[in-house]
């Protein structure tokens, strides 16, 4: 049977593909690319499990991604992406490591469920999310990151957004949850700034868990480098691998 990571990967090259207008086949993975979102750097990016040299890598990125002005490169190997880094290091990439974590806990019982959001409700609150993260960034882009969420109904049997509010019903945090063929995968997680610190993420990701209990693997993706590895750790999820992606703007 395979791993949850082999599982887990699948998952995610399968949904890329799905949603994605455009692929293009190279040896060793693919492209996806949406000319209808140039500034979406998850929507344009090469993948990659197995590779040649070094200097072949960073042409197929130059070729695949051309007519953008970004280059993101995710690779699915970590012994493959920590050979790579070097090389896209020097090429002016910025490297980070990311960790595929899957829940090990039992899955919560007698949560209340977190609120189904629609596109019309959730694509204003992206815009304020994305103007909060991004708050240089020019409207065009904003809006852009915002509506991209439509292309990801796509990507699996079943694509929902949840949310919780606060006690004043603004949405205090939101996730999308994934299901396709058995596998679950939590996305996007965000609090909204001014209600970080009071436990809503907690209170949306265990709701999100009792929803897709049973799934083999329900699995998240974190910044091997940031907090909130530690934050999904405490609620059962541990590593199970490590990928690499190398981002140039």
């Amino acid at each position: 049977m395979p791993s949850e990571l082999s599982r887990a990967l699948a998952f995610q090259r399968g949904f890329v593909r799905r949603r994605a207008p455009r692929t293009v086949d190279v040896p060793g993975g693919f492209a996806v690319l949406d000319d209808r979102y140039p500034g979406s750097y998850d929507d344009n990016k090469l993948i990659l499990w197995d590779a040649g040299d070094p200097a072949t890598v960073l042409r197929t990125a130059e070729e695949v991604l051309a007519g953008f002005e970004h280059r993101l490169v995710h690779v699915d190997d970590d012994e493959l992406g920590a050979a790579l880094t070097p090389a896209f290091t020097a090429a002016g990439y910025r490297p980070a490591v990311n960790l595929v974590m899957a829940f090990h806990g039992d899955p919560p019982g007698g949560e209340p469920a977190a609120e189904h959001l629609d596109l019309e409700t959730l694509v204003p609150v992206l815009r304020r999310h994305w103007r909060e993260s991004l708050p240089d960034a020019p409207e065009p882009t904003i809006e852009q990151l915002a509506r991209r969420v439509e292309t990801r109904l796509r990507g699996a049997d079943l694509v929902g957004f949840r949310g919780v509010r606060a006690a004043d019903g603004e949405l205090a945090a939101r996730a999308d949850l994934y299901v396709h063929d058995g596998v679950a995968q939590i996305e996007d997680v965000y609090t909204a700034l001014r209600h970080r610190g009071r436990g809503h993420a907690r209170t949306l990701l265990r709701s999100l868990l009792a929803e897709a209990a049973g799934g083999e693997p329900v699995f998240l993706v974190a910044d091997a480098d940031d907090w909130p590895k530690d934050f999904y750790a405490r609620l059962g999820f541990a590593g199970i691998g490590r990928t690499h992606t190398f981002l140039r703007t």
